[in-house]
């Protein structure tokens, strides 16, 4: 399924691969690799409230803004993983982690075969790159909040995120 101009870039209309996810949907399963390229589906990322942090790369400023901010907002949170998901490889993750003290969240590589972008709908056709997106799991993998920004340079609603996780838990 294809969702042109379902997001932007500087303002020129890109397509998206997959679903729409809303409120209320099962969360899909998904194939990602974590920083030791172990690979992790969604049964692996346990069963407590998760927030699912997508982005199109760490070494972009909002990105780099977006990831810090869920680290600092996870000593905050008992009781709810944040996770992020981009396509930049394990190796570039881990980098950026340990250069930026970035501890708390839990690195996921979408690269070797787009399959988390595909199941949420947040590919980005054209460059092959995942989309800015938020997705907050409840318990019993159910979405409790989803959002697709769109506008890939624009910050996501953190707020709205982190009360969805507050209220899931």
């Amino acid at each position: 399924m294809e969702r042109p101009g379902a997001t932007t870039m500087r303002g020129n209309p890109l397509t998206l691969i997959g679903p729409e996810l809303k409120a209320g949907d099962a969360a899909p399963d998904f194939a990602a690799v974590d920083s030791g390229l172990k690979p992790v589906g969604l049964k692996d990322t346990g069963n407590q409230v998760r927030i699912i942090s997508v982005i199109p790369s760490l070494d972009t400023p909002v990105c780099d803004a977006q990831t810090k901010r869920f680290n600092e907002e996870a000593a905050k949170l008992s009781g709810v993983d944040i996770i992020t998901v981009s396509m930049d490889l394990p190796f570039a993750q881990k980098r950026w982690c340990g250069a930026f003290g970035v501890d708390k969240v839990r690195m996921l590589s979408d690269h070797k075969d787009a399959s988390f972008g595909q199941n949420y709908g947040t590919l980005i056709k054209e460059l092959r790159i995942e989309s800015r997106a938020i997705f907050v799991l409840d318990q019993h993998n159910q979405i409790r909040h989803a959002e697709y920004v769109k506008e890939v340079a624009d910050h996501p609603n953190y707020e709205a995120a982190l009360a969805a996780a507050r209220s899931a838990g």
